[in-house]
């Protein structure tokens, strides 16, 4: 970004006009207000007539055209899965670097397509989502940007999703609830983590009732990412920076968002609050110090300030818990944990293991080998051996190919704004609890109320 457009954004400057809602993206949670802070759950007054878009279908469409906004590493990668998806056209990319953009535009046109259109510039997406010809707006921009391009989408009547996190401030995730609300429109995070094989799995597993009544969960993203951080290239450019503005869970979807399927929030139930604690900042400090020699580097100006590992703990209105964890800058392997914990068993990922009560051999975790012949989720026996050649193991093609499955034959899509919203929400929740003493925060009901008309 310019520097003029991050004091656009600090001063909370509309974008393209009084149409679209302010970024707050650059504002601590902890700012967003005295009644933000104590009743996080109060939602603002909602529009007259509003209606829900739950369970809203797509208009159907026999070619999906997209646009998308932000072409680095991710944008690229989802643009691959994409293109190898039939009925799929890519009309138009837009991102502030010209060389990603062409290369952008290369891999579209090797795929046999017309060349899309290209925009440039900070705010080459407002024209972008102004075409008649695209059907849906994917942003795989810095975090700051996602809030503005999806309300610019929607303000032109354009389904839109993007990357995780939607949003990183109540504010924001209220103002796409209200707009995709107001427009009609789709607001998706497009989180593919819900599509991994073993989380599709087990999500079957649970609603078929293998591990009895499920009672808690767990969810994480732990990831070492301090070499990534500290690049002077793609996410080294800007993702380091968030370090110095929140101390919170910055991340939270990956986990959290398979697990909402699991425990059905918003189908019947909904996260009711939430608490959050922060260890001290070390990782970064430590990376800095043995990988960054020269004093005069501008990241010596830098002061980090989200603690290494957050942990929060999230109850629903039903009783149910999560342990949700984030944590970027330590040493370790990965894992989401992805587990659950029913009143007859228990799932761990990271390797992926059962217990069944009653199971051969005691009190022991088992291979979840004999449970997948029965409980594969469809699109992986349809998908499977195209999937494992896309990203992250399959789950980004099984995405994709869902999403452009529900705009071809015009069904509801598998998510929508309400769970988007609450999926993001515990960064900003998070930040606040953190700097209250690990009060207790209650959780926005982005459903105002219909989460209790769906489901069990």
């Amino acid at each position: 970004m310019s520097e003029l457009s991050r004091r656009d954004l600090l001063k909370g400057a509309a974008l393209a006009g009084a149409a679209f809602a302010a970024s707050g993206s650059f504002t601590p949670a902890i700012a967003e207000g005295v009644d933000a802070v104590h009743h996080p759950d109060a939602a603002p007054p909602a529009a007259r007539g509003r209606q829900s878009m739950h369970r809203v279908a797509f208009e159907r469409h026999d070619t999906v055209r997209i646009g998308i906004v932000g072409t680095g590493l991710r944008g690229r990668s989802v643009l691959h899965e994409l293109l190898a998806i039939e009925g799929v056209k890519i009309v138009a990319l837009a991102d502030v670097v010209p060389d990603k953009v062409l290369k952008a535009a290369k891999m579209v046109t090797d795929a046999g397509q017309k060349e899309p259109a290209i925009y440039d510039g900070d705010h080459g997406f407002e024209k972008l989502v102004t075409r008649d010809d695209v059907d849906f707006v994917y942003t795989a921009t810095p975090w700051e940007w996602h809030v503005p391009v999806m309300l610019a989408a929607l303000a032109h009547g354009k389904h839109c999703g993007s990357e995780c996190p939607i949003g990183s401030t109540l504010k924001d995730l209220w103002a796409l609830v209200d707009a995709s609300e107001r427009s009609r429109r789709h607001c998706l995070h497009l989180e593919n983590c819900n599509y991994g094989y073993t989380e599709m799995l087990v999500n079957r597993m649970v609603h078929e009732g293998v591990f009895g009544e499920v009672l808690h969960a767990e969810a994480a993203y732990l990831h070492d990412l301090r070499d990534i951080l500290f690049e002077d290239r793609d996410e080294g450019l800007w993702r380091r920076a968030w370090h110095t503005r929140a101390n919170a869970n910055l991340y939270p979807t990956h986990g959290l968002g398979p697990v909402s399927w699991y425990l059905d929030v918003h189908n019947g139930d909904r996260f009711d609050y939430m608490v959050s604690m922060s260890s001290p900042e070390r990782g970064l400090s430590l990376q800095r110090a043995e990988h960054v020699a020269d004093k005069a580097n501008a990241k010596w100006k830098e002061t980090y300030v989200t603690g290494d590992l957050n942990t929060s703990i999230l109850k629903t209105v039903h009783g149910k818990t999560v342990m949700l964890q984030h944590d970027v800058s330590s040493p370790r392997p990965y894992t989401r944990h992805n587990r659950v914990q029913g009143t007859k068993g228990a799932f761990e990922d990271y390797p992926p293991r059962v217990y069944i009560e009653g199971m051969k051999g005691g009190e022991r975790w088992n291979a979840i080998d004999e449970f997948k012949a029965k409980f594969e989720h469809p699109l992986w026996t349809k998908l499977g051996e195209r999937a494992r050649s896309g990203g992250h193991g399959g789950m980004d093609f099984v995405m994709a190919y869902r999403l452009i499955e529900c705009l071809r034959e015009g069904i509801a899509p598998d998510y929508d704004v309400y769970d988007a919203a609450a999926w993001s929400a515990p960064f900003p929740l998070s930040e606040m609890s953190v700097a209250k003493g690990s009060a207790p925060m209650k959780f926005p009901d982005f459903t105002r109320g219909d989460w209790q008309r769906r489901g069990a």
